[in-house]
């Protein structure tokens, strides 16, 4: 009974304080009384949550991190690599610092909700509340001020942070300019000094190595030749691997006299790419095993560095190049050059990769070395020269042959960019400008190989999708094989595996390209994570994370649902004796709301918000409300028939009145061309709505039905017979179902045939009942079948004399009339029979 008794009681409260009877004290000491009772008008305490006193420690830190990072900017102000890195990490921080404010956001949420149910706190005429329920306020205030401030020290720090990133993309930037910019005086590099510090400078480079192999060969021989097999491993499982997989590609066959243009791109592709994979696995390793057993010291480690990025660079260009020209085998040459041409620029090409790595080699050592500036500048000036007269020299090259076998020379833009970056490597490196004449030799050879190597994959792949393409290679034969696939799946594969080349070729060219321009991973590291997580375009965010990761959704779901169709169709109701028509209709509802769920659930992965969906099907429907019911019926249809594909492009269907083949399927209409080339722009509801028929859904098997029609005259058994044999002898058809030859029933004078046969291709149908007609036409000459005539015999017989009635003589004066026929049909007397042929005429 105690529940009542409160009720009543506040009830009471409530009436007096409305009447004016009670002091607010009395009211206050009610309210403290019913707190005994039981009674709470909220959350008395709030205690802080920890993650306040988490982000506190976590922002403070983030500080003390930007300062430390901002001291090494200031000190290491001409080092790109480690102000990329600082850069790099700034980026985190500010990416924390996001995170931090967000973390916020839950406990910003409640102490606003509470607020709002608490209220503002009383005026001095109005009763006073509980004294709890005020220092709840008190404190929840106090929290949301201190987030409040966090958030605004955290702010602060962003804003410091984007300072810094800014000032790091300017020192970058103005290093990048005056290394290229910076002028040096080139009289040094001819000066008879520079003989004797290159003099100097080799007895250091001798002296450092000759004491580091006898270190080696005293104290670490075991170690180096362990790590030297680890090595040789690591690239023979990858040469061995890819002889196994690519072997029939990595060598061109001089039996071969005229290889397709697809098997020369592959061989020139996968002859440079695999080999030179396998040296820089041997490189790469060679330096991490003898890095991880202590072998190298600093100084032999930093130029071994450098020496095997040169062996590399030159090893792949000398590969490259020869893949291209070919100039012992001039059928697998990529370039109509003629083979002296083809000699000339393989030795030109290779030799200007040799200087521009020797002269990068020998920067690292006058780096490692501390060698004077006179001998750096000599070093790069000659070098530079010696480039850009190689490449002088590949612009004055002839190698094409005209019609007269005289030599031509290159395409006019061609020679004048050769011209132009050899010429301008040369008077670059005259006029003293060193940095930008290293920098155009190092582009010319460094990134015109990966330019190359790029354009004969974007080769490989548009050669991989042209149709047919993709079944002659000998991946598609064996996939072929092993899966029994037919030309449209094959050609289907070669375009798949097209774009799978050209995303490859642009994710290892473009960065391999962009390190060339002075850029560093850190940089490339920084842009694949923005493309990655975040693209803007206006206020729209797009992650191709997300994307990627809905599509992976919906087609684990997508498959998921059909592997639970064929489960449930065939386990569950099979066996339980389901109706087929209500198997089917529970196997296609499934479906559906499988593949609705999927992408439901595919939408959401990938970070798109339902609600605006929402929207915009609000407005659809408002739109159908005013009459966009055939607009949208017809685009509903046409994504029916694209996800159902009841028919394809280059399908024959027949619709109706409309007969041809499917030219272009669009979400509103589709486009048949009939056989008289007329373009038919059919609604795509009516396609939905009416019966369809497609005479070449699942292939373009179908049955063709020739009628023979012989005078009635013939031996029926002896036109079957030499049917059967004329329709058995064509070829183009299949023998499996066997061709038959039907008698059909009698005509007018005339004995019916239908032969039918089925054919491979339905689409060819008029050529070959054109051939099957002459040879049924010649048989029956041979055989002495005759055709029913299409003109009609009129028979006339005499009557016998005693049969017709005395007929008296006309009158003299009367004209002579022409006799009529009796009610029984007879003819006049005497009438002669006419013959066949008059008969014929007639």
């Amino acid at each position: 009974m105690k529940l009542p008794v409160l009720l009543l009681s506040r009830l009471l409260l409530v009436l007096a304080l409305a009447a004016g009877t009670l002091s607010p004290a009395t009211l206050a000491a009610q309210e403290a009384e019913d707190g005994d009772r039981g009674i709470s008008f909220g959350p008395v305490k709030t205690p802080s949550p920890e993650v306040v006193d988490e982000q506190r420690d976590r922002i403070a830190a983030i500080g003390e991190r930007t300062g430390a990072l901002e001291a090494r900017m200031r000190a290491n102000a001409e080092d790109d690599a480690v102000l990329v890195e600082i850069r790099v990490e700034l980026e985190g921080l500010a990416r924390d610092l996001i995170a931090s404010g967000v973390a916020f956001r839950p406990r910003l949420a409640v102490i606003n909700q509470r607020l709002d149910e608490i209220g503002p706190a009383r005026g001095e005429d109005e009763p006073p509340e509980p004294p709890a329920l005020t220092e709840e306020r008190k404190s929840l205030i106090a929290e949301k001020a201190e987030i409040n401030a966090l958030l605004g020290e955290a702010e602060t720090i962003s804003l410091r942070i984007a300072r810094l990133v800014e000032e790091i993309v300017q020192i970058r930037r103005d290093l990048f300019a005056n290394t290229l910019s910076r002028r040096y005086d080139i009289s040094v590099a001819i000066s008879p000094e520079v003989l004797k510090d290159v003099t100097v400078e080799a007895g250091k480079v001798y002296n450092a190595f000759s004491s580091w192999l006898r270190f080696v060969f005293s104290y670490k021989l075991h170690s180096v030749l362990l790590a030297t097999f680890f090595a040789l491993a690591a690239a023979g499982v990858l040469l061995i691997g890819g002889r196994r997989l690519f072997g029939d590609m990595l060598h061109a066959d001089p039996l071969k006299k005229e290889p397709s243009y697809l098997n020369r791109l592959s061989v020139a592709f996968w002859s440079t790419l695999l080999p030179s994979a396998a040296l820089v696995v041997f490189l790469a390793s060679t330096w991490f095993f003898y890095s991880y057993y202590n072998v190298l010291r600093r100084d032999i480690g930093e130029m071994m560095v450098s020496l095997f990025n040169v062996v590399a660079i030159v090893f792949f260009v000398s590969r490259l190049s020869g893949a291209v020209f070919s100039p012992r085998m001039p059928e697998w040459r990529l370039v109509p050059v003629h083979t002296g041409a083809a000699r000339a620029l393989f030795w030109l090409t290779c030799l200007t990769a040799l200087v521009t790595g020797l002269d990068f080699f020998a920067s690292k050592v006058n780096e490692v070395m501390g060698s004077p500036l006179s001998l750096t500048v000599a070093k790069s000036f000659f070098a530079t020269l010696l480039v850009g007269l190689l490449v002088v020299v590949i612009g004055l090259v002839r190698p094409y042959v005209d019609e007269a076998g005289r030599p031509r020379r290159w395409h006019p833009l061609f020679r004048l960019l050769a011209f132009l970056l050899g010429g301008g490597t040369i008077l670059a490196a005259l006029l003293g400008y060193i940095g930008l004449a290293r920098f155009i030799s190092q582009q010319i050879v460094v990134t015109g190989a990966i330019l190359a190597t790029m354009y004969i994959g974007y080769l490989s792949a548009t050669a991989i999708s042209e149709e047919g393409a993709f079944g002659r290679t000998s991946l598609g034969r064996a996939l072929s094989a092993r899966f029994h696939l037919d030309e449209t799946t094959e050609d289907q594969l070669g375009l798949v595996l097209s774009i799978v080349i050209n995303v490859l070729v642009l994710a290892v060219g473009i960065p391999l390209i962009l390190l060339q321009w002075g850029f560093q991973w850190g940089d490339i590291r920084a842009w694949a994570y923005n493309i990655a997580t975040e693209v803007r375009i206006g206020s729209i965010s797009i992650s191709l994370i997300g994307i990627l990761s809905g599509i992976l959704v919906f087609l684990i779901g997508y498959f998921g649902t059909r592997g639970f169709q064929r489960w449930l169709d065939g386990k569950v109701m099979a066996r339980g004796r389901v109706d087929v028509g209500v198997r089917n209709s529970i196997s296609t509802a499934v479906g559906y709301a499988g593949v609705a769920l999927a992408a439901l659930v595919g939408i959401s992965a990938a970070g798109i918000d339902l609600s605006n969906l929402a929207l915009v099907a609000g407005a659809l429907s408002l739109g159908i409300g005013f009459g966009l019911q055939n607009i949208v019926n017809n685009f509903v249809s046409g994504l029916i028939l694209l996800a159902e594909r009841p028919f394809k492009v280059g399908d024959w269907i027949v619709a109706g009145a409309v007969e041809g083949n499917v030219r272009k399927i669009s979400v509103r209409a589709t486009e048949i061309e009939t056989f008289r080339r007329q373009t038919v722009i059919l609604p795509n509801s009516e396609l939905i709505n009416a019966a369809v028929g497609n005479w070449t859904l699942r292939n373009k098997l179908g049955r063709v039905d020739v009628p023979v029609n012989v005078a009635d005259d013939n031996d029926p058994r002896h036109v079957h017979a030499v049917l059967s044999e004329v329709v058995g002898e064509q070829p183009g058809i299949l023998k499996n179902p066997m061709p038959s030859v039907d008698f059909a029933g009698f005509g007018d004078g005339t004995l019916n045939f239908v032969v039918r046969a089925v054919v491979p291709d339905i689409t060819g149908t008029l050529a070959f009942t054109n051939e099957l007609r002459f040879r049924i036409v010649e048989r029956f000459r041979q055989e002495g079948i005759s055709l029913p005539s299409s003109s009609r015999t009129l028979q006339i017989r005499a009557a016998p004399e005693d049969a017709l009635p005395a007929t008296p003589a006309p009158a003299p004066a009367q004209e002579e009339k022409p006799p009529r026929a009796k009610a029984g049909g007879a003819k006049p007397a005497r009438q002669a029979e006419p013959t066949g042929a008059e008969a014929e005429g007639a």
